[in-house]
């Protein structure tokens, strides 16, 4: 190993497994100490337990890495600054944060119970904001800064099972963006360098599992090393950018910006004015999952018309 994290104090949420769990060995090994948070719950949240914290912990240390475990919720807002506080009282600094814990609770829009939707939001979006929170708090007292590294997934631009994880996926993008916002602000008054970023990653994981269609997919190992990147001195300057890894491939995502306008001739739009002035003018933007799903849909039709 390269030594790329070497002497820095990183925890992971989910770290116990899948992309966490990859994440928080491919840290230690690359020299930090590590704090394991993972509540080990089981996928549909009940029988919460230490043991997969403690065993990546155990696993760390038989690697001759240091690392200590947080078994907490990452969704209550104390356990946000508890895994902060880990790294703080055991190594005297947080210098980075990822946070790729999160919860399925698939369902269409139109049967979505609330607790379905409180439960995603809770522990994707909230627990963001809980360890972000945190994390922001110390590093911006300290000189080194530090760096936070949000989970979203391509999902957030729309899903059709997954409203809830879609939407918590939109919220951590505009989330990690205001986070990077404040660390620039910040920098500009004098600050320390602090960054924030998201991975929007595509790995085989238990949450994958159930997915029903064919996806390009990779290893929780393929994601780990645009972490240890991004929190490492090497990736300081990266900021408020989201990036796509998935296997050999990793792709950086556009800024959102207005791309076209249309003004009223008068004071203001009518209805019918923007009907007959819209389609020519700023038009649609097409969507990559919609259009997808027609793809796909189209396949399907003409498939089923070739065998009667």
């Amino acid at each position: 190993m390269t030594g790329f994290l070497e002497g820095k104090n990183i925890a992971v949420t989910g770290g116990g497994g899948g992309i966490g769990r990859a994440i928080a060995m491919a840290c230690a090994d690359e020299g930090a100490n590590v704090v394991v948070a993972d509540y080990g719950v089981a996928m549909d949240g009940s029988s919460p337990s230490s043991e997969v914290a403690d065993a990546a912990v155990a696993e760390i240390i038989a690697r001759g890495g240091r690392a200590v475990a947080v078994a907490g919720d990452v969704s209550k807002f104390d356990v946000g600054e508890q895994i902060v506080e880990a790294a703080c009282d055991t190594w005297g600094s947080i210098d980075g944060v990822v946070c790729p814990a999160g919860v399925l609770r698939e369902r269409m829009l139109f049967n979505m119970s609330e607790d379905e939707w409180d439960a995603v939001i809770a522990v994707h979006l909230k627990g963001h904001f809980n360890v972000y929170r945190a994390a922001l708090a110390r590093m911006r007292k300290q000189e080194t800064g530090g760096s936070l590294v949000g989970f979203t997934s391509g999902a957030f631009t729309a899903s059709t099972a997954q409203a809830n994880y879609s939407a918590a996926k939109g919220g951590i993008v505009s989330l990690t963006r205001s986070a990077a916002m404040t660390a620039a602000s910040l920098r500009l008054r004098g600050g320390p360098p602090i960054n924030a970023n998201c991975i929007a990653p595509v790995a085989r994981t238990r949450m994958s599992e159930n997915v029903p269609f064919e996806i390009e997919t990779g290893a929780p190992e393929d994601v780990a090393p645009m972490a240890v990147y991004l929190m490492s001195d090497a990736g300081r300057g990266i900021n408020a950018q989201i990036y796509t890894v998935v296997g050999r491939r990793i792709s950086v995502w556009n800024q959102p910006m207005e791309v076209r306008t249309m003004w009223a001739g008068g004071d203001r739009w009518t209805p019918a004015d923007i009907a007959s002035a819209l389609p020519g003018a700023v038009g649609q933007e097409p969507n990559p999952f919609i259009t997808d799903l027609e793809r796909r849909m189209a396949e399907i039709n003409a498939a089923k018309t070739a065998d009667s």
